[in-house]
């Protein structure tokens, strides 16, 4: 029994070899090669010299740069203040498709829209909505008499940030109305019915009922999300490159212009270390959570 045991075990690891393999040269090495290029004053140009050992230079560099920490101060907005609105409006419109009404299978079908489009054309299509010379925003809020004349949204320095996460949360509240939607429909209709002769008010069934039984996707769709937008690049890159003056420069952006704008491949490394750590934080919280809700799972089956 033993030996059958030891067998299956070493097929296991043949059969798991090649992905292991696949997985070390894809992953590991960039992320080992990055880790030591950030102890060096590598540049992304040769000059035929061996980049210098300098240690901790970049990381002491990184942490006292002021553009740094304005760069991570607009990354927290970012990911804050977008993740919560995505929240909010995805658990709302999740409730409002979990309705019968006429439509409704075509209205589920214009909601995932957004989220199906490739980033880039979402980027580029807003992009063309806020153009201060025909967009459609403009026009919009023009005809309903909200704004005097047309604005620059993308070049002013206190639109620009809310305009690239205005086109962010189209695109991706999407994604919490279909987690939240699917467990909205695994919800037993006679506990509401229960509820309901019980004199109970709508407010009472969702905290008693709805609540508990979203929370949980709600909260994986949330983490997700947080982690994808603090890494945003490309909805920025697209929509305003950064500007204007840095006022749309999030921390992915920082490492791409510090690495390949001005070519400063081992400050950069530095930089994206900085940020890999940072998102490794949000993935372990995301692991936490997944491990809680399965004891919580796993307690309540017992």
């Amino acid at each position: 029994m033993l030996n059958l045991q030891q067998r299956e075990h070493r097929q296991a690891w043949v059969l798991l070899a090649p992905m292991v393999i696949m997985m070390l040269l894809l992953t590991a090495w960039p992320l080992l090669r990055t880790l030591w290029l950030s102890f060096t004053d590598a540049a992304l140009i040769s000059t035929g010299t061996s980049p210098n050992y300098i240690g901790l230079d970049n990381y002491i560099y990184a942490l006292t740069d002021p553009d740094f920490r304005d760069a991570f101060g607009r990354t927290l907005y970012f990911t804050v203040v977008s993740v919560a609105i995505e929240g909010v409006l995805g658990v709302l419109v999740a409730l409002l498709l979990n309705q019968k009404f006429v439509g409704r299978n075509i209205l589920r079908v214009l909601v995932i829209l957004p989220w199906a489009l490739p980033t880039i054309v979402n980027a580029m299509m807003w992009r063309l909505n806020f153009n201060p010379d025909y967009g459609s925003i403009n026009a919009l809020l023009t005809q309903l008499g909200i704004l005097d004349s047309y604005r620059s949204w993308l070049g002013s320095t206190d639109a620009a940030l809310n305009s690239v996460m205005f086109a962010d949360i189209w695109k991706n509240y999407p994604l919490v109305t279909l987690l939240v939607l699917a467990a909205l429909q695994s919800i037993p209709e006679d506990l509401y019915e229960a509820a309901r002769l019980d004199g109970a008010s709508a407010w009472r069934r969702f905290r008693a009922i709805t609540f508990p039984a979203i929370v949980a996707p709600l909260g994986v769709a949330l983490v997700l999300r947080t982690i994808d937008a603090f890494k945003v690049f490309d909805i920025i890159y697209v929509m305003t490159r950064g500007g204007p003056m840095d006022s749309t420069k999030t921390l992915s952006f920082f490492v791409y212009q510090e690495s390949f704008s001005y070519m400063r491949a081992g400050s950069g490394a530095a930089y994206a270390i900085l940020m890999a750590l940072m998102c490794a934080v949000l993935i372990a919280i995301y692991l936490l959570m997944l491990l809680r809700q399965r004891r919580r799972s796993t307690a309540h089956e017992a």
